[in-house]
């Protein structure tokens, strides 16, 4: 058993004494604008190359495409749009888009000059390329891979308003001889997923022979399926390759939007194709207006007896005016001489038209509105293009509306026999106001459209769906602590976890949810099993809850835990346990981390490796025994390794990552500290170790503060500018070490939770003899900015604190609109994030306790504020009525604004600066540099353009 610790060292091999031997350069932030590292990776089907791209985080990158198992290393540029290759299934080819270069980018910028992407493809063999000008997409034919389908994009002259036809030219390209066909104004196309047929539709100038098409692509016949003035699009395939389906849309003069037809085509490797066209204008049984929705896509039952599409409101055009169009038509043309025309009446002032009225501009905020509003008008478009599953049976011509406008939400089960439908209609408002979600759930029989409930009020704040075995027939959800099973057909309910001893209730989910549940894994391939976790341990249980396997053995006791499952396998439905199945395997004590095997048809997972290393993106290549996964720690960037052994040993190291580091001071260790909360809690902080550290030498230290951040201890911090101004790897080579605490809640005391668990692990930093005392900081963004700003206001351990987008007074902030969704903060405090249930007017001692402002005359710390004008998560007026407090109080204070940002920094040249700020800010506070006058003296507004641009400057040159 292993030997209790209170403080861990994890140290690279002689990385200290090489530091003390040779002092290299720390990073500068025009170091990070130039760092090379990788992005992305892909495995060819036979498991012999691997590809990714690599290159500066601004300029031009590289494609490199590597033997797998050799040193054959090829590189080609790509512009500067990271790309990843895409292989063909037969492995003989790789092909990828070269984008614009860096310069070309910025240049077009300011010439507003359209810029293009280039196809290159390479034979693998003998790397031989083939390029294309002016691509717009590309694809292998399945399979097969032995065409290759390019579409071009348009020519700069081609018409551009929004009814112009948007086909263009398809080159299919035949990879061995190189012989080229082109087809004419393809709107879309697909290949089959054998590679043997293509679907295209025609979209052509004027509607002139539009249309959809099927290739052979063996034969090169080609059958003219559909044909109309119309537009064709959203082609779906089924998994065999032997139907598809796809939409048609029409004009048509009764109706303001166009209308859509659903097409179904099937049988297409029988004897006789077969078409089904249909758009529920004339059925008696489709709801009135409504119409075939043109956002969803259709497709086919696995039976080939049903089409399921999505409808939604179809407008016909005024009644009154198309009969008034139609009178008027039908007059005679009469002139009147001039006898006449003295003799008729006067005309009456034409009657004022609907358009011409002038209409105030307003907004109805009803008590009764189930949703805000606010949350209305930001999901406006969302609501207006709201697809309602339906179904169209074949045989018998049948139309059967799934969802409704009461209940929207239905996800059809595979194998279409069933579908289950979600009604929280009688519980929405009240979900929107306090987040306890709940909702009714039904079961419809798609053979005969019956809708039968399951549930009613089931809790859903913890999830509240069910989750529907491969076979449709029978379902998992949790209820109360536990997990249960339902069978469909008859309505049978199991208690699944009831005989096991253990919780299967998070024990680390802290929010106000009721019995917020642990991870449910689905069920096996062949339905008789359901995968679910405890908080430790995953467990395999039968159907029916009598036959219990745990396939992780108990391992609670050494705080072990399987983390998730690899998914490994193309087109797996379900976990098929007759194949071999890998799952991460973390250790919540240690933070090591690995990857564990459950061998096909046992019931043991075998852990093959654990350490001090973050594992990932584990790939099977999907034709051989040939697998590939990510390794890294804090310093060591993610690099691939690969292995041809199922138990992933014999491993060898595929990529190479961030080449500059080498030359850079980079951290030396990380220390894992375990402590003790005020409340009692056993918690646990990392403390990441500066650049050159040397032992018995205490440094500045920024705390980093969210919720609970230890379970990232080996996560390699890549270096950037983040959208939050602070990154890790930039500070600790720069002399700075870095903790990381976690943090544990109570119920309405999250400030004061937070006092609790960040003091004391910042004490026991300071124990260790790394951190100085004296020039100790904290920082955090969002919820992490929350917690600094109230922080700041119990405690004066921190010499500086930089808050980012911070909550500051929660009562106020409670009924606040978070503007992303539109939806109100009180959901979030009283059942997500904010923790602090019911409202203020019965609890206000809580609210009060927990808010910054209410205790902001003790604030001593100096601040850098962060709060962006257009933040859609923490409103503005946040940031401002601290920060006008402070400033009130004559307390060193300053706030940064970037304009038009939201609540995470988006464009680049803002990220730089905050980024070069809170570092300035910092080195000023904690290492006694000077002080940046933006700080000590602050900028006018009309001198502010000067200022920038005098920075702006100075970064270039420096």
């Amino acid at each position: 058993m292993m030997k209790k610790i209170t403080l861990a060292l994890f140290l690279l091999g002689g990385l200290a004494t090489q530091a003390i031997a040779q002092v290299k350069p720390a990073l500068t932030w025009k170091d990070v604008s130039k760092w090379n590292y990788n992005r992305g990776s892909a495995l060819s089907a036979d498991g012999q190359w691997t590809a990714w791209a690599t290159g500066p985080m601004e300029g031009d990158l590289k494609l490199i495409i590597k033997k797998t198992f050799d040193t054959l290393t090829r590189s080609y540029a790509i512009g500067a749009t990271p790309t990843i290759a895409t292989f063909a299934k037969n492995s003989k080819y790789a092909a990828f888009k070269v984008s614009a270069k860096d310069a070309e980018v910025k240049a077009a910028k300011k010439t507003m000059k359209p810029l293009y992407d280039k196809l290159t493809i390479v034979s693998l063999a003998d790397n031989k390329q083939t390029s294309f000008e002016r691509v717009r997409s590309f694809a292998f034919a399945g399979d097969a891979s032995d065409w290759i389908a390019i579409q071009f994009a348009p020519l700069e002259t081609a018409p551009k308003d929004k009814d112009a036809a948007k086909g263009t030219d398809v080159l299919l390209y035949h990879l061995a001889s190189k012989k080229s066909f082109n087809l004419g104004n393809v709107g879309e196309y697909a290949f089959n997923k054998a590679g043997d047929k293509l679907a295209y539709t025609v979209d052509a100038n004027g509607q002139n022979g539009n249309g959809v098409f099927l290739r052979d692509m063996k034969t090169g016949i080609t059958s003219a399926l559909d044909n109309d003035k119309a537009i064709y699009k959203s082609i779906n395939w089924n998994e065999e390759g032997t139907a598809f389906a796809l939409l048609k849309s029409n004009k048509n003069e009764k109706y303001k939007d166009d209308v859509l037809s659903i097409i179904g085509i099937n049988k297409i490797n029988g004897d006789l194709t077969t078409k089904v066209i249909y758009n529920g204008i004339d059925d008696a049984n489709f709801p009135k207006g409504m119409g075939i929705n043109t956002n969803a896509t259709p497709y086919w039952s696995d039976d080939q007896s049903t089409l399921f599409f999505g409808i939604n409101t179809l407008a016909k055009k005024d009644d009154k005016k198309a009969d008034s169009l139609a009178k008027d038509k039908a007059k005679p043309d009469v002139k009147l001489d001039s006898a006449a025309k003295a003799k008729t009446k006067p005309v009456p002032p034409a009657e004022a038209k609907k358009e011409d009225i002038e209409k105030p501009d307003m907004i109805i905020w009803n008590w009764q509105d189930r949703r805000l509003q606010s949350a209305q008008q930001t999901q406006e478009m969302r609501d207006k293009n709201f697809s309602y599953v339906s179904a169209y049976r074949i045989t018998d011509k049948k139309f059967i509306q799934l969802a409704d406008s009461v209940m929207r939400s239905v996800m059809v089960a595979p194998k279409q026999l069933y579908a289950i439908g979600y009604d929280n209609s009688k519980y929405e408002l009240m979900g929107n106001l306090d987040g306890q979600s709940y909702t009714d759930i039904y079961l419809i029989d798609l053979k005969t459209g019956t809708k039968k409930r399951l549930f009613e009020k089931m809790y859903a704040t913890n999830g509240g769906r069910l989750s529907i075995a491969p076979n449709g027939k029978i379902a998992s959800y949790y209820v109360d602590g536990a997990f249960y099973s339902i069978n469909l057909e008859n309505g049978q309910i199991a208690n699944l976890t009831g005989n096991i001893k253990a919780s299967f209730v998070d024990e680390l989910d802290d929010h106000n949810v009721l019995k917020p549940a642990t991870q449910n894994f689905g069920w096996s391939a062949d339905s008789k099993y359901a995968l679910i976790m405890d908080n430790y341990d995953l467990w395999r249980i039968s159907a029916d809850g009598k036959n219990v396997i745990s396939l992780s053995d108990n391992w609670k006791n050494s705080k072990t835990s399987v983390a998730g499952r690899m998914r490994i396998y193309p087109y797996e439905k379900g976990t098929d346990l007759s194949k071999d199945q890998y799952f991460t395997v973390f250790n919540s004590k240690t933070k090591d981390m690995g990857l564990g095997i459950l061998p096909a048809g046992k019931s043991k997972i075998n852990v093959l490796f654990t350490d001090a290393n973050a594992y990932g993106q584990l790939l099977k290549a999907e034709n051989a025994k040939v697998f590939t996964y990510t390794k890294s720690n804090y310093a060591q960037s993610p690099v691939q390794f690969a292995t041809a052994n199922a138990d992933l040993s014999a491993a060898k190291q595929v990529t190479t990552n961030t080449p500059d580091q080498a030359k850079y001071a980079w951290t030396s260790g990380i220390k894992l500290i375990d402590y003790v909360s005020a409340n009692g809690d056993s918690l646990q902080a990392a403390l990441y170790l500066p650049a050159n550290y040397v032992a018995g030498k205490s440094y500045p230290t920024i705390t980093y503060i969210y919720e609970r951040l230890t379970d990232g201890l080996n996560n390699y911090s890549m270096p950037s500018f983040p959208g939050g101004g602070f990154n890790k790897a930039m500070y600790l080579s720069n002399g700075y070490a870095v903790l990381e605490p976690d943090i544990k809640y109570k119920l309405n005391d999250p400030g004061m939770s937070a006092v609790a668990c960040v003091v004391p692990a910042v004490k026991a930093a300071i124990a260790t003899g790394i951190v100085d005392e004296k020039n100790v900081a904290i920082h955090g963004h969002s919820w992490g900015g929350y917690q600094t700003s109230f922080l700041i206001t119990q405690t004066n351990i921190f010499k500086a604190a930089a808050a980012g987008a911070p909550l500051t007074n929660m009562i106020s902030m409670y009924s606040l609109i978070y503007w992303n969704s539109g939806g109100t903060n009180q959901a979030i405090f009283e059942a997500s994030q904010g923790r602090l249930t019911p409202g203020y007017w019965d609890n206000w001692d809580a609210f009060a306790r927990n808010s910054p402002v209410y205790h902001i005359k003790k604030v001593q710390t100096p601040l850098l504020l962060l709060h962006n004008d257009k933040d859609g998560a923490v409103d503005f007026t946040q940031g401002i009525e601290y920060y006008n407090g402070l400033r009130r109080l004559n307390k060193p204070v300053v706030m940064i604004t970037y304009k038009g940002e939201n609540h995470g920094i988006a464009k680049m040249p803002n990220r730089k600066d905050y980024a070069v700020r809170m570092m300035e800010y910092f080195d000023y506070m904690l290492k006694g540099k000077p002080a940046p006058e933006w700080w000590s003296k602050g900028v006018n507004r009309l001198d502010m353009e000067k200022h920038l641009e005098t920075r702006a400057f100075e970064a270039v040159e420096n």
